[in-house]
């Protein structure tokens, strides 16, 4: 938003010429700002609750960094760049001040908040295999102002991994379940919790899980109760999803 916009925004309000209600919809739909390459959403955190984030697949370094610094500069503090590759980071790195977590390729700069609610995210990986993909979900998730607790390999190929954490299973206020070879962790804690169940497929498994398409039918076609499911391999998307329900 250009100052003179602001200016004359504020003035309305001032005069009585514009409610406060409708002052609030014209900043939520105020334009974007267009770089060329990308157009920046800066009224996303007004709009949405979040502000945006950046894909940092197939953009080059020179593009990240661009857009992560003007999002700085309008008043973001925490850019969350999602699948970046380990070169982009290092040329981000000169430019940005930038924390690099190799194994989920997230990139986050600037501060990372303060939990902002006292409730909690339950992230849970059937095996060590699903880490990055849970990372990616848990960093998420810290980015956007929650706490997390990670139980990582807990799958029902030692069920009794899964029911010692019984008690953080019940405390949660939402569940990321993550898995791949046929995906059965997410019914499990469907049948245990009492709170919404995210179920993430993952890649991970033998030639007959097609890549994370056997675990994706499986979530999909769970009959516990509660239990929704994000496409192969998004732990940003669980992540994401899964702040909205810890912060209603």
């Amino acid at each position: 938003m250009e100052q003179k916009e602001l200016k004359q925004l504020l003035t309305q309000i001032a005069d009585g010429k514009l409610s406060v209600d409708d002052a609030v919809l014209k900043f939520k739909t105020m334009p974007f700002e267009d770089l060329g390459f990308a157009k920046l959403d800066h009224h996303r955190g007004i709009r949405q609750g979040a502000a945006e984030v950046i894909y940092g697949a197939g953009k080059t370094s020179e593009q990240i960094v661009d857009i992560a610094k003007k999002l700085l500069e309008k008043g973001q503090n925490t850019v969350l760049i999602t699948r970046m590759s380990r070169d982009a980071a290092n040329e981000a790195e000169k430019a940005l001040p930038l924390k690099y977590y190799e194994v989920c390729r997230i990139g986050i700069v600037g501060e990372m908040p303060k939990p902002d609610t006292e409730t909690e995210i339950v992230i849970a990986t059937g095996g060590t295999s699903d880490i990055p993909v849970a990372e990616e979900a848990a960093l998420t998730a810290e980015a956007l102002g929650n706490r997390v607790i990670r139980l990582y390999d807990v799958g029902v190929a030692g069920i009794h991994r899964l029911f010692a954490h019984s008690e953080e299973i019940m405390k949660a206020k939402v569940i990321i379940a993550i898995a791949g070879m046929e995906g059965a962790l997410a019914s499990v804690i469907g049948g245990l919790a009492d709170c919404p169940v995210i179920a993430v497929p993952t890649s991970i498994g033998y030639g007959a899980s097609f890549g994370g398409l056997s675990a994706l039918l499986s979530m999909l076609n769970s009959c516990a109760s509660g239990v929704s499911v994000v496409n192969i391999d998004n732990g940003f998307g669980a992540g994401y999803l899964a702040s909205m329900i810890n912060h209603i």
